[in-house]
């Protein structure tokens, strides 16, 4: 038995030579907060549409919303700006310093410390989960997730009704 662990294993696993436990965590943080954005966006974008969006929003949602943006030449403009957003990190990663919290020197309201870590971790790994799942449903449905949720059937007023055409005793 190797109490090392295998070669392959050691300073990161796979991603040795890219980075480390340190750098996959910091991956994981930014990953959640893009993920729990997408989520309230997928919320969001089913409740309420910007007036000025109607020049080329045509009620698409999720995918269809991607692909329309992708036609007007929208997502160039936000992949420029997160490329500008990810220059802090690269300086940070090219320094050594980086520390797997996702410091990206933006914190007006001082809510970082370790217990708030620990849920926006969780929160994190919750919305990726959730957008993944509102993103496949969406392919399979073709509908939003408030678009889902309000079709759904009061079960309630089913049971009650069941009741009364005596399907159910």
């Amino acid at each position: 038995w190797d109490i090392q662990g295998a070669d392959w294993a050691v300073n990161g696993g796979l991603f040795g030579a890219v980075g480390d436990i340190v750098w996959a965590r910091e991956a994981e943080v930014k990953h959640g907060r893009i993920c729990m954005l997408a989520a309230t966006g997928a919320i969001v974008q089913d409740l309420y549409t910007f007036p000025f969006m109607s020049e080329w929003y045509k009620g698409e949602k999720m995918w269809g919303l991607h692909e329309a943006a992708i036609k007007s030449g929208a997502l160039w403009q936000v992949l420029f700006f997160i490329g500008l957003l990810e220059i802090p990190f690269l300086l940070t990663l090219a320094n050594g310093s980086v520390d797997g919290t996702g410091n990206v020197g933006f914190d007006p309201l001082g809510l970082k410390s370790d217990r708030r870590a620990v849920t926006e971790i969780k929160n994190g790994r919750l919305g990726m989960i959730a957008i993944g799942g509102m993103t496949h449903h969406y392919f399979l449905t073709g509908k939003g997730p408030v678009q889902f949720i309000t079709q759904i059937p009061n079960f309630k007023s089913c049971t009650s009704a069941a009741i009364e055409t005596g399907l159910c005793v």
